[in-house]
Formats: structure tokens, C-alpha cells, sequence
């Protein structure tokens, strides 16, 4: 027996949360009691243009530009799922108050609540303010009815223009020709009523990892549509993006090394 049962949903809400809900908890009858966002000020003033090597310093021109990102995972998961929400701010020693007093404020207009998250620095205690949001939210009176983007008996191509459009706020969905006929052949061989894992970019709500915030005036684009009969889902890959573990460029596992006496180096 458990008090609260903790789930990752990793990628963000447009991505690992998308699928857990869409997929995961529609097969298993389950619905979750709230939803976190954790976000850092670092990633908002990446997506309001600041360079990964320019991130210190306080810069709230960049923060508010980048907010509409934040933004947009919480009405995602508040609009079409209708699941409460709360935002975790993963603090940084370089975060300003001010800086995440912006954030609060404008996630209080979406009457969300902010909480820091600072277990990193002060271990258990660091997350207390977080973990006593987490019990409320989870303890309110909220509606238990599941919601989705889409029902299971629409076509395949409803249910990625669903989320495409819902979820992602593109204009529409472009197939490729290859695309096209595996449509087809999904159908007509039974699959039309799976549910459907989108494989996007998780750098942007688009399949262009450049377009950051929350870009509007695009097209997903489908190149690629594959059927795993046994997990029971149609993957749809869009973009450039590749099915394979989610590495740095730069595997850590490259830098480790034995020596001669059975030395390791490189584990950290």
C-alpha cells in the first residue's frame, strides 16, 4: 500500500505526459490526481533566445519571452486533460527573486501555484514546499472524468491532427508519400482504433528543435508510421527525429576507462 504513487513523464507535457495520459492511463483505467511541471529559469530564457553559454545573471526580458513555453505545457494539461497543475521550479544558486517571482506571477494567472524545489542543496527539506502542494492538490475536489485530445474510434490521421493541433498548436499535419500508404495499410489491416505515440523533437513544441517558446504558423510534418502491435500503439515519427536512447553527443561512457591495475576513471 501507498500514501502517493510518483510518476516520471519525462520530455515535457507535450511529450512524456502526453503518452503516459494518452496512452498509458487510458489502457489501465488510471487518471492522475495532478500533474508537475518542473521547469528551471535557466530553460525559459533559453526559449526567450539566451545562449547556453549566457544563462547566468539575471536577464527578465529573456525570462517573460520565454515564459509563453511554460505556459503553454500548463493550459495543455489544464485545457485538454483537466487535471490540476502545479509548477516546480528546479532552483539554480544563480536564480534571482526577482526571476522567480515573474514566474509566479505568471503562472498565477493561470491560477497555478509555484513551488522550489531545492533538494539539491538542502537534501529532504529543500523539497518539503513542493511535496505539501503536491498533497494538496492531490487531496482536492477536482473532476475525476478522464479527458483526452482524442477518442480511440477516429481515424489515425484524426488523432495526430489532434494532437498536432491541440497539443503542439501546429496549423496542420503534412505526410509524407511513404506516410501516406502506411495509412492506409494500417487500417486496412485492423490497427485504426490504437492509440498513437508521436516521436518529435523534445527541444520544441514543433518537429525544428530551433523553433523555441511556443512557436505558432507551422506544419508537423510525418515521415515515418510504424505499428507496435504489442505494446499496442502507432508510432508517428515527424522531423528528423531518430527512435533511439535519448544520449548526449558526447556518451559519458566514452571518457571511462580501466588501467592495467584495474583502476577506473571517468565515472565522474
Amino acid at each position: 500500500n501507498f500514501d502517493y504513487l510518483v510518476t516520471e513523464a519525462g520530455f515535457g507535457g507535450d511529450l512524456g505526459a502526453e503518452k503516459f495520459i494518452d496512452i498509458k492511463c487510458r489502457a489501465a483505467g488510471l487518471r492522475p490526481d495532478a500533474v508537475v511541471i518542473v521547469a528551471t529559469v535557466r530553460a525559459l530564457k533559453m526559449h526567450g533566445g539566451v545562449a547556453k553559454t549566457d544563462l547566468k545573471g539575471e536577464n527578465l526580458d529573456a525570462l517573460a519571452k520565454g515564459m509563453p513555453n511554460l505556459l503553454q505545457h500548463v493550459e495543455n494539461m489544464q485545457e485538454i486533460f483537466k487535471l490540476p497543475v502545479l509548477v516546480a521550479i528546479n532552483r539554480f544558486p544563480d536564480d534571482t527573486e526577482a526571476e522567480l517571482e515573474l514566474v509566479r506571477e505568471e503562472c498565477r494567472k493561470l491560477n497555478v501555484n509555484v513551488a522550489l524545489s531545492e533538494v539539491w542543496g538542502k537534501g529532504s527539506a529543500g523539497g518539503l514546499e513542493l511535496a505539501e502542494e503536491v498533497i494538496r492538490l492531490c487531496d482536492s475536489d477536482s473532476d475525476r472524468t478522464p479527458h483526452y485530445p482524442y477518442e480511440l474510434d477516429t481515424t489515425i490521421e484524426e488523432k495526430i491532427e489532434a494532437i498536432s493541433k491541440r497539443m503542439y498548436h501546429a496549423d496542420g499535419v503534412v505526410y509524407s508519400n511513404k506516410a501516406r500508404k502506411q495509412l492506409k495499410e494500417l487500417a486496412d489491416n485492423g490497427f485504426g482504433d490504437l492509440p498513437v505515440c508521436m516521436a518529435k523533437t523534445q527541444y520544441s513544441f514543433s518537429d525544428d528543435p530551433a523553433l523555441i517558446g511556443a512557436p505558432r504558423n507551422f506544419e508537423i510534418t510525418v515521415s515515418n508510421l510504424k505499428v507496435s502491435a504489442g505494446a499496442g500503439f502507432i508510432v508517428a515519427l515527424t522531423g528528423d527525429v531518430m527512435t533511439m536512447p535519448g544520449l548526449p553527443r558526447v556518451p559519458s561512457a566514452e571518457k571511462i576507462d580501466v588501467d592495467a591495475n584495474g583502476k577506473i576513471s571517468g565515472l565522474f
